[in-house]
């Protein structure tokens, strides 16, 4: 039907040109930020899914830097405890000598001042031994029990208790400070041994939970290079697909733009009919 009022032919032309426009313009944006889904209007399921995915994965990259802090963390306070055993089997030595008839008096206080010196050496990293200006042993985290937060969620936690043990330890260096190798050299060899043995339970503790953490980051860098490899697939844009839309809804702009023209024309078709 010709008519003056109503042109059905352009208003359809100008409908499908705004939704060629809106879809070119969607393509637009996509090449422009690599993003498939830009706001929520292009996928509000895929919106919520990516965005649970990026917060697990962020999550999961705190988390994997804590445990990096935390085995550095406990390889300092291992590594504290490898110098408390060598001064240990130093001070075993020179208790094993001193209880020896050969040794002398002059022998024994020549052990004595070096056992002394070695003893307030042993205090001094037992309760001076910090990591990020915070205490390790003697009073401090390694002597508590010990969370560690392995993961993205509340429950993903790791706690290590060695109080038990680090009160051995405690009770041993008190014992062999308070030993006399000059009088009771050969008593003082059996604390040094208990001592010695101490140190070396909680060392095992230590390097136990290091290597529990050292898996434990392995498996978060494989979960959050996974989640990652998920998110992308939900957000990221497949440049091949959107140009191949992109070129083609630019051909139809054109070829709508060019009806458009023709419909407006209808019009004077309308005129040509009064003449």
């Amino acid at each position: 039907m010709l008519s003056l009022h109503t042109n059905n032919a352009a208003l359809s032309a100008q409908n499908a040109i705004n939704r060629t426009q809106n879809s070119l313009s969607t393509s637009m944006t996509r090449l422009s930020t690599g993003y498939r889904i830009n706001s929520a209007m292009d996928d509000a399921a895929g919106l919520q899914i990516a965005s649970r995915l990026k917060a697990q994965t962020s999550g999961m990259n705190v988390a994997m830097r804590n445990t990096q802090n935390s085995t550095s963390m406990l390889q300092t306070a291992e590594g504290a405890l490898d110098e408390v055993g060598n001064m240990l089997v130093r001070m075993k030595d020179l208790a094993t000598q001193a209880a020896d008839a050969s040794s002398t008096a002059n022998d024994k206080t020549a052990m004595k001042s070096e056992y002394d010196a070695l003893a307030l050496e042993l205090e001094n990293v037992m309760n001076n031994t910090s990591f990020g200006g915070t205490k390790l042993l003697t009073g401090g985290t390694v002597a508590s029990s010990m969370t560690f937060q392995i993961g993205a969620s509340a429950s993903e936690t790791m706690t290590i208790n060695l109080t038990t043990d680090m009160t051995a330890v405690g009770t041993s260096v008190t014992a062999v400070k308070a030993a006399d190798i000059t009088s009771a050299a050969n008593g003082t060899i059996t604390t040094l041994d208990t001592a010695l043995t101490n140190v070396n339970k909680v060392r095992s503790g230590l390097g136990a939970a290091a290597n529990r953490l050292e898996h434990v980051y392995n498996n978060l860098a494989n979960v959050s290079t996974n989640t990652k490899a998920a998110t992308g697939r939900i957000m990221d844009v497949d440049f091949a697909s959107e140009s191949a839309n992109m070129t083609s809804n630019q051909m139809l702009l054109q070829a709508g733009t060019a009806m458009l023209k023709q419909t407006n024309s209808m019009s004077s078709m309308v005129m040509s009919l009064l003449q």
